[in-house]
């Protein structure tokens, strides 16, 4: 059995200040301790563990494996310490600050309506809301809760389903007028697509042709960092772009882009999911309300795209 040792939350909480700040110098300053005190609290522990968690140089510190390691379950537990303080001091009552990391057009159109409620339902929360299509590590980023769009990776991460929308190739109409439509995958050599600034589990554009699935990339014109930017672009017409239906529903529906390939596109959908980290640690109250709100709340239907009597592509379902 481990030794009783008061003094392990501390040393440990020096450590994780010190790597967070870059320096010893820096930590001590925030601690308010000498950069000596804060040398041998670091050296101290280094020695408990049998191990070194940090090389030290004139210029910078590095981290070695076991102190990356020990620094990623240091962070989780200092905050699980927090929350089990702060809800027992509140009768587990959700409260405290919320770091939310999301999809750009999920979290403009399906999360950032719901907040008002949200935060009116729980008061005690302070909610930091950052959209980016850009997939971050929760534990590096210190997020309680990501909201990814595709597939996800397999990871320690915690994942929990919100809604699903099917996949389009889509131009505006001055595009299509100027480069015509395209018939069959193969006339996409011909015309040009709008891409990603960021790499994608899925970079090709998948079609079905009978029982057989190809993938192609069209020329690109423009990379777009997230899907709102992908589909301004694709607005402005100068180019086709590959896009969630649950995005770009409302301006197919009004004609301001019009679905192409439509008779081989493979019918594959974009999920949406709310990722945290677990599932060993308890969840705090603030993030499980969250996510239980958003599960109970997110109204994401999967609808068809149809083609009516005057040509208008509609969505049915």
């Amino acid at each position: 059995m481990a030794r009783f040792d008061l003094n392990r939350s501390a040393e440990m909480e020096v450590f994780v200040r010190v790597v967070d700040l870059g320096g010893f110098t820096q930590a001590a300053r925030k601690l308010r301790l000498t950069p000596s005190g804060v040398s041998k609290l670091i050296s101290r522990l280094e020695t408990r563990l049998g191990t070194r968690l940090i090389n030290r140089t004139t210029r910078k510190l590095t981290l070695t494996e076991e102190g990356r390691a020990f620094y990623e379950r240091a962070v989780r537990i200092l905050a699980e310490m927090e929350e089990a303080e702060r809800e027992a001091a509140s009768g587990a009552a959700p409260r405290g600050r919320l770091t939310v990391n999301c999809n750009i057009p999920f979290g403009m159109l399906h999360v950032m309506p719901l907040l008002p409620r949200f935060l009116e339902q729980h008061p005690e929360i302070t909610l930091d809301l950052v959209l980016t299509d850009t997939l971050i590590d929760l534990m590096q980023e210190r997020a309680d809760v990501a909201i990814r769009a595709g597939p996800l990776r397999a990871s320690r991460l915690v994942a929990r389903k919100l809604g699903t929308s099917r996949m389009v190739v889509v131009g505006a109409p001055n595009y299509l007028a100027r480069s015509g439509t395209p018939k069959s995958p193969a006339d996409l050599a011909d015309h040009r697509g709008i891409g990603w600034t960021f790499p994608r589990s899925i970079r090709a554009w998948p079609f079905k042709r009978g029982d057989h699935a190809e993938e192609i990339v069209p020329p690109p014109v423009a990379r777009a960092s997230d899907g709102e930017a992908a589909r301004r672009l694709c607005l402005g017409g100068i180019g086709l772009a590959r896009l969630a239906v649950f995005h770009i529903g409302p301006d197919i529906e009004a004609g301001r882009l019009i679905p192409v390939l439509q008779n081989y596109n493979p019918g594959d959908r974009e999920d949406i999911h709310a990722v945290y980290v677990g599932p060993t640690a308890p969840l705090p109250a603030r993030v499980r309300a969250f996510i239980d709100f958003l599960a109970e709340h997110v109204r994401m239907s999967d609808p068809a795209l149809k083609r009516a009597g005057d040509g208008r592509w509609k969505l049915v379902g």
